[in-house]
C-alpha cells in the first residue's frame, strides 16, 4: 500500500483481537516514530511499551479516577465522556495488547510537535502492517503525572505526549468524515 492511501485507509481502532504484537513489529515501529522530521534535528522523544494487559488494566482505571475526580463539580459533559468512565468494566484502552507511550524531554513548544510527527509516523506505519492504533487522551495525566513517571522510572522532566494503543483490529471502521480544508489566505 503506497503511503497516500495508507493515509486514507487509517482510522482509529477501538476493538482489538487478543493476540499479541511481535516485539520485531514493535521496534519497527519505534524505528520509523525515530524518522520524523524534528526542530533543529533534536529528536525530542522517548517511548515507553507496556504489553501487559493486567497493568493496562489498572492504569485505564487510574485514568478513569483521574477525569472523574477532576470533572465532579462539571455538570456539563455534551460527549457523556463522565457515564462511560463511570463504567467499572469499560477499559480506556479498548483491551488492545499494546500502548506506546511517547514522552518528550521538555515542555519545549516545539519538542511537543516533533513527538506529534514521531506519533503520526508510528500511526501511518502500524496501519501499513496490519496493525490499528489510537491515541488514548484520557491517559495522558496519569502517565504524566509524578507519581507514575516515578513508578515507570521516567525522568520527572518528561512529559506525556501521545498514549497510542496498538493491535490487530478486530474491527475496522468504514468511510471518515472530514471537513474541507480551512484555506484562510493562498496569493
Amino acid at each position: 500500500m503506497d503511503v497516500i492511501e495508507c493515509i486514507y485507509n487509517r482510522r482509529s481502532i477501538r476493538k482489538f483481537k487478543a493476540d499479541p504484537v511481535p516485539v520485531e513489529m514493535i521496534n519497527k515501529l519505534l524505528e520509523t516514530a525515530t524518522l520524523a522530521p524534528s526542530s533543529s534535528n533534536s529528536q525530542p522523544w522517548s517511548f515507553v511499551v507496556i504489553q501487559d494487559v493486567n497493568l493496562l488494566k489498572e492504569f485505564s482505571d487510574r485514568s478513569k479516577a483521574i477525569f472523574l475526580e477532576k470533572t465532579k463539580d462539571n455538570a456539563s459533559d455534551p460527549y457523556g465522556y463522565r457515564a462511560k468512565l463511570s463504567k467499572p468494566d469499560f477499559n480506556i484502552f479498548y483491551n488492545a495488547s499494546t500502548l506506546i507511550t511517547i514522552y518528550a524531554n521538555s515542555k519545549n513548544k516545539l519538542a511537543l510537535g516533533d513527538c506529534c510527527l514521531a506519533a503520526q509516523n508510528l500511526m501511518i506505519a502500524a496501519n501499513s502492517l496490519g496493525l490499528g492504533s489510537c491515541w488514548i487522551g484520557f491517559a495522558e495525566p496519569l502517565l504524566d503525572s509524578a507519581d507514575l513517571k516515578k513508578e515507570l522510572g521516567i525522568p520527572p522532566t518528561y512529559y506525556a505526549v501521545s498514549p497510542m494503543i496498538l493491535g490487530y483490529p478486530a474491527i475496522i471502521p468504514t468511510g471518515y468524515s472530514r471537513k474541507a480544508p480551512e484555506i484562510l489566505f493562498w496569493k
